[in-house]
């Protein structure tokens, strides 16, 4: 195939909407695919825990829902960002459940963070007071998830 061809099928490839385009000519074949492109680099970084200086953002109900429930008892946070499940599978049962009583090690829930569970210890013991995610969720950094009494 000569050069004026293959400049044709680029030019083609570049103007119009496809994105992949394969052309076999007897013995020959030649494939042309059109790279998308790649967003920046920082739309897909994360800080690390230690990096982040600025206190998470509270509930709708502002900064003094925080105090309330820091004053009812101790809040468990997420320690990272991912989805948030209250059992180690669908067809498990929850790890806890309001009005359970933990203790320091308990297993509350399972944050599952790029394919990864990780599960989430009670840095704290005592009564499951409430739960404020719901099972399935996102959860940001420093986000509370537990209130134990």
């Amino acid at each position: 195939m000569d050069l004026r061809k293959l400049k044709k099928l680029i030019d083609l490839v570049q103007e119009s909407g496809i994105t992949e385009l394969e052309v076999t000519e007897g013995e020959e074949k030649v494939r042309i695919v059109k790279q998308a492109a790649i967003p920046p680099a920082t739309t897909y970084m994360m800080s690390a825990p230690a990096a982040v200086h600025s206190e998470p953002a509270a509930p709708v109900a502002g900064k003094a829902a925080a105090e309330t429930q820091e004053a009812a008892g101790h809040t468990v946070k997420a320690p990272m960002v991912g989805t948030f499940y209250r059992a180690g599978s669908p067809e498990s049962s929850a790890f806890v459940e309001v009005g359970q009583t933990v203790k320091e090690g308990d297993i509350l829930c399972v944050i599952e963070a790029m394919k990864l569970m990780n599960e989430i210890e009670a840095d704290a013991g005592g009564v499951i007071k409430a739960i404020l995610v719901e099972n399935g969720q996102p959860v940001e950094f420093g986000q509370p998830m537990f209130l134990i009494g």
